[in-house]
């Protein structure tokens, strides 16, 4: 009666253990960690000296260590036969193996022991499950106490059915991870090239236009014209380099920004003398009442400054000329909003979310009579919120105009 009372305890304490590793290999998603947890565990629950985990290489075909207990690191990443090993045959037949006695069984793989200066006397192998698909071994190695029993099947069996779950588990987040690296390594190398090309690129440029300018001046007309619509097509290339130069905030970083504390008025009225310059050429008639002087916003300078003129000149460019463009400024609670509306082309109820996103056009590409990239207002958007605002816009429909609004918090 004692000694059922003993092995009943045992039991217990060994399904407790279970319980305790699965937690720690959930908690847990590093692999190389996570493989010695394994191992010292299916040595524990078993009463054996050491323990190995192989796993199946899917791109080689071959089954490999990944882990062992013994003194033996060079011996990770060795491959060991499908055909004369038992860990080959627990994989190849999908079955637990036991082997009492290794040194006269045929299946056993001399090479390791070799290898090692080690010598098998007994092997408990059982094949590691993730979803209904075999992916490696739990080998446990010389029992202290043989025989080995069922029990230590179904331990080691239940050991390897939590191994390989967490196994997959960090596998993925291994994989994960190395995707964001070579994303973020990408991301870096498309920056460098865009930065690069828009240098290159404005140096000829800006030998093309003084030239273009200066023949310009000439008494020729049709010479005078010509340049003209040289200076024009290279005004647009600047204005696409430039946009290929701000490609950068679609993604900007509230971390990154340069926040200082400055007059809203002051900083809204240089703003607008700028889209006045450009809205005078398109005859527009632009209104703006500047707010009281001791109204105050926290903001990057240069940052903000760039979403606001890029949704100016998106008024501007999108009102026909003689139209009528509107920048207002209302105090609502601890915000203040900046609205900008025209009476331009307008937008259809569908387009409204739209238009904020990278490289959208309201205007088909192979039609389109208005130049640009159709990121404007994704940076806007973007710089808008990470400066902890919001924006927006509204229109009544087609050919009525559009109001861009939005919030900036006020400073303290």
């Amino acid at each position: 009666m004692t000694q059922e009372k003993e092995a009943y305890a045992q039991k217990i304490s060994i399904l407790t253990r279970l319980t305790e590793i699965s937690a720690s290999l959930n908690s847990n998603l590093k692999l190389k960690p996570l493989l010695s947890i394994i191992m010292e565990a299916a040595a524990e629950i078993v009463d054996a000296e050491a323990a190995s985990v192989l796993l199946w290489d899917t791109k080689t075909n071959e089954l490999r260590f990944a882990s062992t207990t013994t003194d033996g690191q060079s011996l990770i990443g060795t491959s060991v036969p499908l055909e004369g090993s038992i860990a080959g045959t627990v994989l190849r037949e999908n079955r637990v193996v036991m082997v009492e006695n290794a040194i006269t069984d045929p299946r056993h793989y001399t090479k390791v022991d070799q290898d090692l200066a080690f010598q098998t006397r007994s092997i408990l192998g059982v094949p590691m499950h993730a979803k209904s698909k075999v992916i490696g071994v739990l080998e446990a190695i010389n029992k202290r106490q043989l025989p080995w029993t069922l029990d230590d099947a179904h331990y080691l069996s239940t050991l390897a059915a939590q191994a390989a779950v967490a196994i997959e588990s960090a596998q993925l987040v291994a994989a994960l991870r190395q995707a964001n690296e070579e994303l973020s390594h990408l991301d870096k190398l498309k920056s460098d090239f865009i930065a690069i090309a828009s240098h290159e690129l404005r140096t000829p440029l800006g030998v093309i236009l003084g030239y273009a300018s200066f023949i310009q001046d000439t008494e020729d007309p049709e010479v005078r014209a010509h340049a003209s619509k040289v200076v024009s097509s290279a005004m647009q290339l600047r204005r696409i380099i430039e946009d290929l130069t701000n490609l950068r905030f679609m993604d900007q970083n509230p971390s990154e920004l340069n926040f200082e504390s400055i007059t809203l008025g002051s900083f809204l009225n240089e703003i607008a003398q700028e889209a006045f310059a450009l809205s005078e050429a398109r005859r527009h008639r632009m209104l703006y009442t500047a707010p009281d002087d001791n109204v105050k916003v926290k903001v990057d300078r240069i940052r903000m400054g760039m979403a606001i003129t890029n949704i100016l000149n998106n008024a501007v460019r999108f009102t026909p000329d003689f139209g009528r463009i509107i920048l207002n400024v209302e105090i609502k609670a601890h915000e203040v909003w900046i609205s900008i509306n025209d009476n331009g082309i307008g937008l259809a109820k569908d387009q409204l979310d739209k238009i904020f996103e990278r490289f959208y056009q309201v205007e088909d590409h192979m039609t389109r009579t208005n130049g640009g990239m159709g990121i404007g207002l994704s940076i806007a958007k973007a710089l808008v919120e990470a400066h902890g605002g919001r924006i927006w816009a509204t229109s009544p429909g087609l050919n009525q105009g559009t109001t861009f609004t939005l919030t900036l918090p006020l400073a303290e």
